[in-house]
């Protein structure tokens, strides 16, 4: 076990259309394949000194693509509700939270949620985050109004600090971001978790995500493990 471990893990499951490309595959089953990914990554996790992971599993740019893939990317949390309740039905399995809107998801996904998130809730083991038409900068939309409707009602601007508004995060009460993981090869944050990954480690691989194993996690834990966390202070 790494003695320098994350407590927190964020990852952006890139590559899933890619890897799909390169096996001569439809897109969707790219997106089959990276689910796959999903549950083994998580039963990895789970031997990990780790405690939380955000997944960042449809964006809210991701609405753009077209409606065929949304359609499907949609369908996901249904097709492996199987998977899901088998990693969480024991009381030391995973807490399943959800970060992002909800308003536009169907009505059975928000059902889907609401029982992963109430069944899971007395779970002791890693929580997993899924960050679900989710992006940061509607996030700080919402947290912008809700603390603007506090103002209204009489609240002191002048005690609006860092607490605050983290209090009204869509992720909240998790900690922040340790390390955060992006598999394809590009290296760029997309719109993801950027307030709580303010002090995070960045690691990038080309792997794409259905090719991502336990061997690739222990990769990012070793490149964690040898930086140095000073959050802006110096050595001793």
């Amino acid at each position: 076990m790494q003695t320098n471990a994350p407590t927190h893990i964020a990852m952006i499951l890139d590559g899933n259309g890619r890897w799909a490309k390169a096996h001569n595959k439809p897109r969707t089953q790219g997106h089959v394949e990276g689910a796959k990914t999903l549950k083994k990554m998580i039963k990895a996790l789970e031997k990990t000194s780790c405690n939380v992971v955000s997944l960042y599993v449809f964006s809210t740019e991701n609405w753009r693509r077209p409606k065929a893939e949304v359609d499907f990317l949609m369908s996901l949390p249904k097709r492996f509700k199987k998977d899901i309740e088998e990693l969480s039905d024991a009381s030391t399995g995973i807490r399943v939270v959800f970060s992002g809107r909800k308003d536009r998801l169907s009505e059975a996904n928000q059902s889907l949620i609401d029982s992963y998130e109430t069944s899971s809730r007395a779970n002791t083991g890693l929580i997993v985050n899924v960050c679900l038409d989710y992006g940061f900068k509607d996030e700080m939309v919402h947290v912008t109004q809700q603390i603007a409707k506090n103002v209204k009602d009489g609240l002191d601007p002048a005690a609006i600090d860092e607490a605050m508004i983290e209090s009204h995060l869509y992720t909240h009460p998790l900690p922040p971001v340790d390390l955060l993981i992006r598999t394809s090869g590009e290296k760029r944050l997309s719109n993801f978790l950027l307030w709580q990954s303010a002090y995070a480690e960045l690691y990038f691989t080309d792997v794409y995500w259905p090719d991502f194993d336990e061997t690739e996690l222990m990769k990012a834990l070793d490149f964690y493990a040898s930086r140095e966390r000073r959050f802006g202070k110096v050595d001793a």
